[in-house]
């Protein structure tokens, strides 16, 4: 996942869109980038953030990143192949919990989704350009959304939209995702999904889709976007060195409530209430600031709006 936003105008690489890292300098300046470090960048996309710490680096630094996404990792291999510094594994990030103890220097996390996803058909995540319903992250692993629409009940699929998209009519929607199966058999479109969801959403703020919701929530719930964000976060803290920076950029409400707790919880002594008399949890993060978009950089980029920038330090080892 990544936030980086593309316009079709530019035919020179083989996915055509070009593309605008959300707070690139911004994030960049938060891993306090030092020339001989080790970095990691956990969600590659297309490369904007981790071009950007290639620059700070010096000959003896190394950045490795990762990421699920075939594409990402296809522009990410023709990155190190011009850079011996850089390498990539085609992994998600939360196998970060596999690299040695106390290795890395800086850790950032962007966990939009980068715009080539979204606005290539064939990916499946978009409802306004009708494509194969699929939003994996990875097409070669996993279910799709359309596989799992044709098996799921009624009220699985209204826990999903409930919890994962925020959706006050995740019951009326389920409901008419399963009527429109049992009368016309599975959806497996975009569109189709889309025009069912629009039928069964009331009423909906100005300016924003009906399905909006509803295909968040089963594209997190399809890649386990969340379990895979917490599972990362906890690995953070064994591979950071004393001081490591931990950056994170956020889209949604679900994904920044997880980072903020984590960091909170991290940055304070914690007393076990059930033993009166053991030490506290030593603490792990230094909480170092919250960065938002400036009025320019959303301007130039409307889908940057929404995105938040945490940042942490580890602390020295207790």
């Amino acid at each position: 996942m990544s936030s980086e936003t593309f316009r079709s105008e530019d035919a020179a690489v083989p996915h055509p869109w070009k593309h605008h890292t959300v707070l690139l300098s911004e994030a960049v300046a938060a891993l306090q980038v030092q020339p001989g470090a080790c970095y990691v960048d956990a969600t590659f996309g297309r490369g904007g953030h981790a071009r950007g710490i290639l620059q700070a680096l010096g000959a003896q630094g190394r950045l490795l990143a990762f990421d699920k996404d075939p594409q990402a990792v296809e522009a990410a291999e023709s990155l190190a192949a011009s850079d011996t510094r850089f390498s990539i594994r085609h992994q998600g990030f939360a196998q970060i919990a596999a690299l040695e103890p106390a290795s890395v220097d800086g850790l950032l996390m962007d966990l939009g989704v980068s715009s080539p996803q979204i606005d290539d058909p064939q990916r499946g995540f978009s409802f306004r350009h009708d494509g194969p319903l699929d939003m994996r992250m990875d097409p070669s692993r996993g279910r799709s959304v359309a596989d799992w629409l044709a098996q799921a009940s009624v009220q699985e699929m209204a826990e999903v939209i409930r919890d994962y998209g925020e959706e006050r009519f995740a019951g009326p929607i389920a409901k008419a995702i399963d009527r429109r199966r049992r009368e016309h058999g599975p959806l497996l479109r975009t569109a189709e999904l889309a025009q069912v969801v629009a039928g069964a959403v009331k009423t909906r703020e100005p300016g924003k889709d009906p399905a909006t919701r509803t295909f968040q929530a089963f594209r997190i719930f399809i890649n386990a976007e969340l379990e895979e964000l917490q599972q990362a976060l906890e690995a953070s803290l064994k591979v950071l060195r004393p001081q490591g920076r931990l950056v994170v950029i956020s889209f949604h409400s679900l994904e920044d409530r997880i980072v903020k707790q984590f960091m909170a919880h991290q940055a304070r002594q914690v007393f076990d209430r059930r033993v009166p008399m053991a030490a506290a949890a030593p603490v792990r993060l230094k909480l170092r600031g919250r960065v938002m978009p400036s009025q320019a950089e959303v301007a130039a980029n409307p889908r940057a709006r929404s995105a938040v920038m945490r940042v942490a330090e580890r602390t020295e080892a207790p």
